[in-house]
């Protein structure tokens, strides 16, 4: 099997690459840039047949430099949630994507596609994958994605291609992502260097500070997921992959003191004011359509899960999947 796949010295591109190379996949390009100091270590130890720079992919594709593709596996993006950029935005996340898309469909290739849960904005609609025209995502990064899903409904890419939404992702291969890490990864370094983990304060009555919750998923069970979903080719569309069980910031927070072997000192600090209104304060998958598909998966309780990151890697000096 040969792949192209985009976003694959990323977080979560790199551990599905590690994932390809467990099925014994190494015929994989990689399509990446390496602007940040750190982003290429989640390469070692990885194999694959070629590395290229994101801004030379399409005229070598067009050419037809790499031959007979079975699958474009897209997960390459700009992630910062708090990027109010949407020119550049929509470049990344929403013309390159149709480029790709179109690409893919036209050739009979196999396109898998990361959505996120950024697209249900607060969650009035709820968080099921047929609420699609209804929703309204809270910041620019949302909107260039739901952008996206949304054209590739309306243009039967989806009759065809399978795009993920991906709840809150953790584990090992973010540690280049900065302030768009999980809370796992940045409360580790804090615990570490203080002894306490900040949570935003609650600006909302409905929610006790540190009780709002998201659904927090562990990487290692996203790209099993994404393996199941891309051998199933008979399906098609989107697809939440999160756990389907919200939690509380207060109760990750339990999870990665005990995973360190700490006692818990948590101080809740003012949530600054040009997040407020992009925050979301809940989120929690509806995975039903997942799971009534051949690409059902019994998903790693958030305790496990910081547990096997905390320990088998923070801890551990190994950090890389």
């Amino acid at each position: 099997m040969k792949i192209l796949l985009t976003g694959g010295a990323g977080f979560i591109g790199s551990c599905f690459l590690w994932k390809l190379n467990q099925e014994g996949i190494t015929d994989v390009i990689v399509v990446d840039n390496l602007h940040n100091d750190r982003k290429w270590r989640n390469l070692l130890g990885k194999r694959f047949r070629e590395f290229v720079s994101k801004d030379a992919l399409f005229p070598r594709l067009l050419r037809g430099d790499f031959g007979h593709l079975d699958a474009i596996v897209h997960l390459g993006a700009r992630t910062d949630t708090t990027n109010t950029e949407l020119a550049t935005l929509l470049m990344d996340n929403y013309e390159y994507s149709k480029t790709l898309a179109r690409y893919a469909v036209e050739h009979g290739i196999r396109f898998l596609y990361a959505s996120s849960a950024a697209t249900y904005g607060a969650g009035e609609q709820g968080f099921q994958e047929c609420q699609l025209w209804q929703l309204h995502p809270l910041n620019a990064y949302g909107f260039s994605k739901h952008l996206f899903d949304c054209w590739a409904a309306a243009e039967g890419i989806l009759d065809q291609a399978v795009g993920v939404k991906l709840f809150n992702v953790y584990g090992p291969n973010e540690y280049h992502k900065g302030p768009m890490a999980s809370l796992v990864w940045k409360g580790f370094q804090q615990i570490q260097h203080s002894g306490r983990l900040r949570l935003y304060k609650s600006h909302v009555p409905q929610y006790s500070d540190g009780e709002q919750k998201r659904d927090f998923v562990y990487v290692k069970d996203v790209v099993e997921v994404l393996w199941k979903l891309l051998l199933h080719r008979e399906l098609h569309g989107l697809y939440n992959v999160g756990t389907g069980q919200a939690r509380s910031w207060n109760e990750l927070a339990q999870a990665l003191f005990a995973a360190m072997g700490r006692t818990p000192e948590i101080e809740y600090v003012p949530m600054p004011e040009e997040l407020r209104s992009q925050y979301q304060n809940f989120t929690q998958a509806d995975i039903t359509k997942l799971q009534h598909s051949p690409a059902a998966h019994l998903f790693t309780p958030l305790e496990e899960g910081v547990q096997d990151y905390v320990q088998g890697y923070l801890l551990s000096g190994r950090l890389y999947l």
